[in-house]
């Protein structure tokens, strides 16, 4: 029984491993979208505030 334990506990790590490594692989897509659109905004935000500060 103390050998089936030992068996077990590997197993159990390699399922482990295999549903983390799906899930840290999955298509994140969505956040990639907003991340743009919230980059795109920022962008636009500083050339607007930049636009009349050019002369120093």
């Amino acid at each position: 029984m103390a050998a089936l334990a030992w068996l077990l506990i590997p197993l159990f790590a390699a399922v482990g491993a295999a549903i983390w490594g799906s899930w840290a692989a999955r298509n994140r897509t969505t956040g990639d979208i907003s991340e743009l659109a919230g980059y795109t905004r920022f962008r636009e935000a500083m050339e607007r505030s930049h636009s009349g500060s050019d002369a120093l």
